[in-house]
């Protein structure tokens, strides 16, 4: 697959590839020469996404199956590792939206559905390729989270919540696997048109629940599809390990960040963490624990 522009992942694990954003990324990749799993559960998604891969050139290995499945993620990371190698790059993009409502009102089990894709499914793949990326020595993750994982929102709080959860998991991936030469990122990929956010949009309970969501469309503040791509892969490229465990957003000037590394790990920018008024008192336990995490990501005793 010839282009201008090449990439040093050299093989990439795409979650949700089927459509939207997932099939958009993989399709990216593949442009730039990786090797891309397609996971998805839909299997005509998937197949679609692979073929217009191929049909390109490129190279592309379907896993369909459910990401919340551990035995599926084990064997399906082991085909994908005897097809084209270790995985250099994961992308956790599956993810769920519903319930909408009132938490009393909705069914708990889907509820927890959704925390389960959102977060479950992200940690299992994470837990599948950094065993090879750290004896590698090199990997990146990009999970994709959602703005509102940083923000209060009511009557989808199992969206909500589980974004948030999936950015204080990164937050601790990225400490821990620092000494190992890997990154990892979390991302709010701005509002895309996508299946999901149709529903959302047009759903009786979408426009019940979340009257405010339509305005994102009728104010045309959505964003195209290639936003979110991009950050995706400025992030793979390595020229932003130094932001490793930070919340990026499209709205983020890359470079700028980058410059200014130093003073965000310094006051802890870009991250989850509770304000409190000028002079109250500190929990000295935590600012421990802060610390000795640190210390402990730049390899001190």
């Amino acid at each position: 697959m010839a282009n201008a522009q090449t990439s040093q992942v050299k093989v990439a694990l795409v979650t949700g590839a089927g459509r939207g954003i997932g099939r958009a990324i993989a399709l990216r990749l593949a442009e730039l020469g990786t090797a891309v799993g397609v996971l998805a559960r839909n299997q005509a998604e998937v197949n679609e996404t692979v073929e217009r891969i191929r049909s390109l050139g490129g190279r592309a290995h379907a896993l369909i199956g459910d990401v919340t499945t551990s035995k599926f993620i084990q064997e399906g990371m082991t085909g994908l590792q005897t097809a084209f190698g270790p995985v250099d790059a994961l992308v956790n993009n599956a993810g769920s939206v519903t319930p909408f409502g009132p938490l009393w009102e909705t069914s708990a089990e889907e509820w927890w559905r959704t925390f389960e894709v959102n977060l479950r499914g992200s940690l299992l793949c994470a837990h599948a390729v950094l065993p090879e990326m750290v004896r590698r020595r090199q990997g990146r993750i990009v999970n994709i989270a959602s703005g509102v994982g940083t923000v209060v929102a009511p009557y989808f709080s199992s969206y909500v919540t589980s974004k948030t959860a999936l950015i204080r998991f990164t937050e601790c991936l990225a400490l821990e696997t620092k000494p190992f030469g890997v990154a990892a990122f979390s991302i709010s990929p701005g509002t895309v048109r996508t299946k999901m956010s149709e529903y959302s949009l047009h759903s009786a309970e979408g426009q019940k629940w979340l009257p405010w969501f339509g305005r994102i469309f009728d104010q045309k503040i959505d964003v195209p599809v290639e936003r979110p791509v991009q950050l995706v892969c400025d992030l793979l490229s390595g020229r932003f390990d130094a932001l490793s465990g930070r919340m990026l957003s499209i709205f983020d000037d890359l470079e700028t960040l980058r410059s200014q590394a130093s003073q965000i790990e310094q006051q802890n920018l870009y991250s989850l963490k509770v304000d409190k008024l000028p002079g109250a008192g500190t929990n000295p336990a935590l600012s421990a624990v802060l610390a000795a995490a640190r210390g402990s990501a730049k390899g001190e005793s």
